[in-house]
């Protein structure tokens, strides 16, 4: 392994097992870079972003920037971004001596965007992965220098796929920043004629219609799990609203006629098996636990909420 010296530019969860992967190879971190602290919890706590926090545990020379094209940055070999939220200049993306490189988590050019695990379940891929890719100007078009591929779990939820994701990265990293070093990497242009988009999702984007097929619907509780998190109101058979909670994971069974969001045993409609769920202001649990201690009969009315 050639000791590189190293900018790391992150902000979320996904990139912290490929920074301490870095660290940890004995690669010099001159400078990591991350969003400014942010209001967090009941309190609103300024906290740091989960990579500043490792930074500040690890003793990282760390930078905590609303513009990075503004900083002055030390001399190093190359820059490494991760879910950093900002777009970078030019003048920064070539200030590393092997210049920038991203680790992005789909097979690009499929799903270019801010939530490309989510939308490979809703759309039903059977397959995704990661892509180390140049940083380029247009948002996830560089050129590609490795990929993987994962197989997608019939019922995996995206936080579940982002965790696997964020730990495939690691040896892809480590790998291309070795190729680098010892000039074998092979940079391939994307077919720009391929690329979809992974737009940014709210929670109006976890309204569920009843109507939709029980495979769009269970893509979609998967898909948006943990976040923004399919939440709905249970009311009983006469319209009296008695719970709220998330649906985190489903599974489609073979449709019978239109749904309209009625409880049957463990499904909504007979049509979509509910597997877990979180009571508002609880842990997640199953819907078996769940049915222990709260009311969940047939009849009742599963209605979606903002």
């Amino acid at each position: 392994m050639t000791k590189l010296k190293i900018i790391f530019a992150g902000a979320g969860e996904f990139g912290l097992p490929t920074l301490s992967a870095l660290v940890d190879a004995g690669h010099d971190l001159v400078q990591v870079i991350s969003q400014p602290d942010r209001p967090a919890g009941r309190g609103r706590k300024l906290t740091p972003t989960p990579i500043a926090q490792v930074a500040l545990d690890r003793g990282l020379p760390l930078e905590r920037t609303d513009n990075v094209n503004g900083l002055s940055l030390p001399p190093a070999d190359v820059m490494v971004v991760i879910a950093f939220g900002q777009k970078i200049s030019p003048a920064i993306v070539n200030h590393a001596r092997l210049g920038a490189v991203n680790l992005h988590s789909s097979r690009l050019p499929r799903f270019r965007g801010a939530a490309p695990i989510n939308w490979a379940i809703l759309a039903g891929d059977a397959v995704t992965g990661n892509s180390i890719i140049r940083l380029a100007e247009k948002m996830d078009a560089g050129a590609i220098l490795a990929q993987s591929e994962l197989t997608i779990g019939d019922t995996e939820t995206a936080g579940e796929l982002h965790g696997r994701l964020s730990q495939d990265g690691v040896p892809l990293m480590l790998d291309t920043i070795q190729s680098l070093a010892d000039g074998t990497a092979v940079e391939t242009p994307q077919d720009h004629s391929l690329a979809t988009m992974a737009p940014k999702l709210s929670r109006e984007s976890a309204v569920i219609d009843w109507t939709q097929t029980p495979f769009q619907i269970a893509r979609k509780i998967n898909g948006l799990a943990p976040w923004p998190g399919c939440r709905v109101r249970l009311d009983d058979r006469e319209g009296k609203e008695i719970a709220r909670l998330t649906l985190l994971r489903a599974r489609p069974l073979a449709p019978s006629k239109a749904g309209a969001g009625i409880v049957a045993g463990n499904t909504i409609d007979s049509q979509v098996e509910i597997l877990d769920v979180q009571p508002e202001g609880k842990r997640p649990m199953t819907l078996a636990a769940y049915r222990n201690g709260y009311p969940w009969q047939d009849g009742f009315r599963v209605t979606s909420i903002v």
